[in-house]
């Protein structure tokens, strides 16, 4: 068992052997003392993570050493899902800073004009590395095996040094780098999308038929019975980020006695850490046994935004390129993503002028969600600031999907450069356990009657590092 506290020190770094790359292509302009003055891809995004100093974050629900290290306010439910939180104005009586470094999983994919991967920067931070570290990545199949992947356990982290117990992948035990992977609570919905897509393009599933939901168990973050169009649905659980919606599209799954198929369809297509085990096939709930890796959920999106050509080998030699989906599924995909209606992790346009969170990825703000005042409102969510001033100054759009629950904060999505502004194209993945249950010391009160700031804005400084980096490259 690691100790609890761990110092906030000793450089850790992995070199690659000449098989393993952070940059795919490089420049053939570039001369020697350019390259010597430039750092790659993956050290620039691990300056950028270790930039943020985690250390003064704020835990509402710290570790209760006189509970064997379960959190001060922690209910013990397995299953976690998506909802508003409780007002964080107040911090709680036993908040504390953290008492160690949190875990971070970041992966940047740069792409080419024709959507092809020049250069990929994965990074890990935790106890173990807390200034992080630079995952070999290889350059044909954009895969590692240099990492253990570990399942995520709260108390675990809380109380193992951030250390995980249970293998993600088996035949990984010899890996130099040893991983927690956080869960990905509500980006898990691009692997239904995809599963559901999957199917569709097979003919076993029709976008358009009304599914009816009929939960032979009740579960309160799912609902009760209704119907819905399929298509609706998707759309719902993607730029909304609905639950009920999610839920049947699971339980469509296992009506079709799909999810093993779609699960071992991940791992042909090279992405073996993208799994949804143990959902409840009775009402489509119970996710917490789902897993994303940064780096295979980039590959995902990578796949999805359907670059030209081959877009990687998998370990087993199967070209893999974006015809895995129809064009018309693709497109599918695609818009929902462009038409995210949470846009306050890596960007904070929802936010809009406020001086708390600042501003991260410079992304035009979907039209579908502003109202005549420029304000946003996405389902029950109310957003009180006029979008329309970062809009106008707006360089990027951003097809994305956010996640967050008490111990997880997590965004992935596709980033290009609007039309005239400075070139960027590029997919950005990040997973965190700081959900929640971590605040900014300098945190004001929210605003009463809106919906409340999710995360730490660390998130939005670590996403305008990000963007800065890839538009100067």
């Amino acid at each position: 068992m690691g100790t609890k506290n761990r110092k906030w020190g000793a450089a850790i770094a992995v070199t690659a052997s000449a098989a393993l790359v952070g940059g795919l292509v490089a420049p053939a302009t570039a001369s020697a003392s350019a390259e010597a003055r430039t750092p790659s891809l993956p050290e620039a995004l691990r300056a950028a993570v270790v930039a943020q100093d985690f250390k003064d974050i704020i835990d509402l629900t710290p570790p209760d050493a006189a509970r064997a290290g379960f959190r001060t306010a922690r209910t013990g439910a397995p299953e976690k899902y998506d909802s508003a939180p409780a007002s964080t104005a107040r911090l709680a009586a036993a908040a504390r800073p953290i008492h160690q470094q949190p875990n971070v999983d970041l992966a940047v994919i740069e792409l080419d004009d024709k959507g092809r991967p020049t250069a990929v920067g994965d990074v890990l931070m935790s106890p173990q590395y807390p200034n992080g570290v630079t995952v070999p990545v290889k350059k044909s199949s954009l895969s590692t095996d240099q990492v253990r992947y570990r399942w995520w356990d709260d108390t675990e982290w809380d109380v193992n040094g951030g250390q995980g117990t249970v293998d993600v992948l088996p035949g990984r035990e010899s890996a130099p780098i040893d991983f927690s992977s956080p869960y990905p609570a509500s980006v898990l919905k691009l692997m239904v999308g995809f599963g559901v897509l999957r199917l569709a393009d097979e003919g076993r599933i029709d976008l358009d038929s009304v599914y009816s939901y009929q939960p032979a168990v009740l579960n309160p973050s799912c609902g009760g019975a209704f119907s819905a169009v399929i298509r609706s649905n998707f759309d719902q659980m993607i730029t909304k980020s609905q639950n009920e919606p999610t839920c049947a599209l699971i339980k469509l799954l296992h009506d079709l006695g799909a999810w093993d198929e779609v699960n071992a369809e991940f791992a042909e297509l090279g992405l073996p850490t993208l799994m949804v085990t143990g959902t409840n096939p009775a009402n489509g709930g119970r996710w917490i046994g789902s897993n994303m890796s940064s780096l295979d959920t980039a590959k995902l999106l990578l796949l999805v935004n359907g670059g030209q050509g081959t877009l990687w080998t998998t370990p087993a030699g199967k070209a893999i390129t974006r015809a895995e989906l129809s064009e018309t599924s693709r497109a599918l995909f695609l818009k929902a993503l462009a038409e995210q209606g949470h846009n306050e992790m890596l960007s904070t346009t929802n936010w809009c002028g406020r001086t708390y969170p600042v501003q991260g990825i410079p992304q035009l703000t979907p039209p579908r969600w502003v109202e005549a005042d420029g304000t946003v409102t996405v389902g029950g969510a109310v957003y009180d600031r006029d979008v329309r001033p970062c809009d106008a100054v707006a360089e990027v759009g951003f097809s994305h999907k956010t996640g967050w629950v008490d111990t997880t904060g997590s965004d992935a999505g596709i980033v290009k450069s609007l039309p005239g502004k400075e070139k960027r194209n590029y997919i950005v993945v990040i997973f965190s356990n700081l959900g929640t249950d971590y605040v900014d010391a300098d945190r004001p009160a929210d605003p009463p009657g809106v919906f409340p700031v999710l995360y730490t804005q660390k998130y939005a400084k670590l996403g305008k590092a990000v963007d800065a980096i890839m538009a100067a490259r």
